[in-house]
């Protein structure tokens, strides 16, 4: 026979609750911000590869072929790198040199034909992520993501 409800203890009475997913990449913590830049750097700078010349390729050097938004969406990503740095606590000196990248990448990526071929070959974002990488490695070592 089924039990009376008085008989059921509080803690199984309560609603089940929602599984939630976890995405990989999304908290706040040095590790994920580290895991999502990553794949922000791989989007912009290595996306796919020429298989001709044997040269990796990302949106940064094709959404430049688009004459302003292009540059203006690319330079916003890169940005994105540079509002994360800071809140991770890098000095104000590496912020600049991350920010004087994107702004030397856009300005030149700018620059109709000259600016795409330039896009092909300076990678900003990869300069970026590499100041990251070591200022992580430095002030948070737990941060480094092993591969197996």
């Amino acid at each position: 026979m089924d039990k009376p409800l008085s008989a059921i203890p509080p803690s199984a009475m309560r609603r089940p609750e929602r599984m939630r997913p976890e995405l990989p990449g999304l908290g706040n913590d040095p590790a994920s911000v580290r895991s999502r830049l990553e794949m922000l750097e791989k989007l912009l700078e290595r996306s796919f590869r020429i298989p001709v010349i044997r040269r990796d390729v990302g949106l940064d050097a094709i959404a430049g072929l688009v004459p302003v938004l292009g540059d203006v969406m690319t330079a916003a990503m890169g940005a994105y790198v540079v509002w994360e740095a800071r809140n991770l606590g890098l000095p104000k000196w590496k912020l600049w040199r991350m920010g004087a990248n994107v702004a030397f990448d856009t300005a030149i990526g700018a620059v109709p034909l000259v600016g795409d071929a330039f896009d092909f070959f300076f990678r900003s974002n990869s300069k970026n992520l590499r100041i990251l990488r070591k200022h992580l490695d430095k002030h948070h070592p737990a941060a480094g993501v092993i591969e197996g």
